[in-house]
């Protein structure tokens, strides 16, 4: 029974031409089998007769799935998102196809079709024609693995009907080579990582190195990076023939992610999203799940999610299936503008509850902060980029046990304890001592984000000393100093009392730490070990103790200035 639903340029077909191509529905091949000879004699025929190629998707069982037609020169298939493709196999289906091109024994297959065999990672792809009353042709399919400049290998067909090839057995081996050639798969998912940086630009690797821990702090595994230095496309940030190279690299490299080290513009991120099956995120939205995974408070779960909403409303403009990826279908293939709108309706109303639910958490913290400035309790405040030992030096100086692990963005909600006293001989006002533990900074952060460090902000307005942690086995200690105070500038905030602190001492030798406190006026010290805490304690108790008024900064962020 046909089926009538042809694909592709099937405009200005007589009937008769349509009734040939249904036909071939119809047709059942041996799983043996690659093509039979009397149906690439049939596929050639109506291909012959309409002038234009003919291609057909066939199962692994035998079963033709798809019947496509293209120009004379071309053929585009279809979507195949309804095809399964599990992570390091094929996609069960090859492509049989007609070659109308020049006269002579050879198929030819174009460089579109390699491009298709190897971004829908099809199981084959054979092109064949009729030369002196033979079925000749040239089959392509993925090679395992290979140090040359094309993944596909190809051979030749001089004649089908001596051609012997066990195409149930060729497909199965092959795709267990394809298995033991992929990395080796693990619970997290796999990320290729994408950079483009202006060819001004000096930092890119350094930038890289950034995003690959950002990565791994989400909990995926990176499997490899491109990076591109040129100055970005304003539409596709790479440019049509780099994002199909970034494409394809993903499925070579069987990966279910792509990470763009820079923010995308909604417009660039539909663009890409379009272009691929795979899930694309950028450096804001791997910083906003990061965030999602380490809250652990009501309070720090509502500003993640509020600054994720206020993220992904932009993107929800038309029918993409990156949002449905993304976000769970809010937006994604399939719903109209109906439900499109409903939907945008929804997380703004969602926007405005989120708001008032964090201005409430903002009352009650400001309640508990009033006990402290009633009493005059010193606060200080430790800050620092992320990842530089901020939360192990806290629970060193209190004796608390905040989670500390060695990835960015270990901790994220802030935590206040009293000082321990290793020290002796301050007594008074500086002997009571409150320690506030801070989310780590990073560079470039993008207005949204800044939602998610509200409750930082607010811990910063409340300190009168700032504590600056270092990484000293950085070697961009500097640079991280440099975007640290930055951030802190940006808050109105420059102008407290800081204390420099130079952390993991016990990573690099003496003599340079002794140069790199001497550079940065830092008291080193090793949160592991221990060493220097007793020093950085006076030193913090000698500040406090000379100071009256412990009600924090005047002149911090107004509430109108908080995202």
């Amino acid at each position: 029974m046909s089926k009538s639903n042809l694909n592709g340029n099937i405009s200005g077909l007589p009937p008769l031409a349509i009734k040939s191509l249904d036909r071939l529905y119809n047709r059942k091949l041996s799983p043996e089998e690659m093509v039979s000879l009397p149906l690439a004699r049939e596929i050639w025929s109506v291909s012959q007769d309409i002038n234009r190629r003919v291609g057909l998707l066939i199962s692994r069982e035998g079963v033709v799935r798809e019947v496509i037609v293209g120009t004379h020169e071309i053929i585009y298939l279809p979507d195949l998102g309804r095809y399964r493709l599990g992570r390091g196999r094929l996609r069960r289906l090859r492509l049989v196809v007609s070659d109308l091109s020049a006269k002579g024994p050879e198929a030819v297959i174009s460089s579109d079709l390699f491009t298709d065999l190897e971004k829908l990672r099809l199981d084959a792809v054979l092109s064949f024609k009729s030369f002196e009353g033979r079925i000749c042709g040239r089959f392509a399919y993925i090679q395992p693995s290979s140090t040359e400049s094309r993944f596909s290998r190809t051979e030749n067909i001089n004649d089908l009907t001596q051609f012997k090839l066990n195409f149930a057995d060729f497909i199965s081996g092959l795709e267990d080579e394809l298995a033991v050639g992929m990395p080796h798969q693990t619970d997290r998912p796999g990320a290729l990582l994408v950079g483009v940086y202006d060819t001004s630009r000096t930092d890119s690797e350094a930038s890289m190195e950034e995003l690959k821990e950002l990565a791994r702090a989400a909990g995926t595994n990176v499997l490899g990076s491109i990076i591109q230095r040129k100055k970005p496309d304003p539409r596709t940030l790479l440019g049509k023939g780099k994002l199909e190279e970034v494409t394809l690299q993903s499925l070579r490299l069987g990966a279910d992610i792509i990470i763009f080290d820079a923010e995308l513009k909604p417009g660039q991120w539909r663009a890409i999203t379009n272009s691929t099956e795979l899930k694309v995120l950028d450096r804001s939205m791997l910083i906003l799940d990061i965030f999602a995974q380490r809250a652990k408070s009501s309070d720090g779960r509502t500003q993640v999610e509020l600054a994720q909403l206020k993220y992904n409303l932009p993107r929800l403009v038309e029918k993409d299936a990156g949002l449905s990826r993304l976000t769970g279908g809010i937006g994604g293939r399939g719903p109209g503008e109906t439900k499109l709108e409903i939907g945008r309706r929804r997380i703004r109303d969602r926007i405005k509850e989120l708001e008032n639910k964090i201005d409430q958490y903002t009352r009650h913290r400001e309640l508990r902060r009033k006990n402290l400035r009633t009493r005059s309790i010193p606060i200080a405040a430790i800050v620092g980029y992320t990842n530089v030992g901020k939360s192990t030096l806290f629970n060193r100086l209190t004796g608390a046990c905040v989670i500390t692990e060695d990835q960015l963005f270990a901790t994220l909600d802030p935590s206040r304890r009293k000082l321990a006293n290793r020290s002796k001989g301050y007594a008074g006002k500086s002997d009571e001592v409150i320690i506030s533990d801070t989310v780590g900074f990073i560079r470039d952060l993008p207005q949204e984000l800044m939602n998610a460090f509200r409750a930082t902000l607010e811990e910063l307005n409340e300190a009168s000393l700032i504590i600056h942690v270092l990484d000293a086995s950085d070697k961009k200690v500097g640079d991280r100093k440099d975007s640290v105070d930055g951030i802190i500038k940006e808050m109105r905030l420059a102008d407290l009392p800081c204390i420099t602190v130079l952390n993991k001492t016990d990573l690099i030798n003496f003599e340079s730490v002794d140069l790199m406190a001497r550079d940065f006026s830092a008291i080193p010290v090793s949160a592991t070990s221990g060493a220097g805490l007793e020093q950085l304690e006076v030193s913090i108790r000698t500040f406090f103790s000379k100071q009256t008024d412990f009600a924090g900064p005047e002149k911090g962020p107004q509430s109108e200035h908080v995202p």
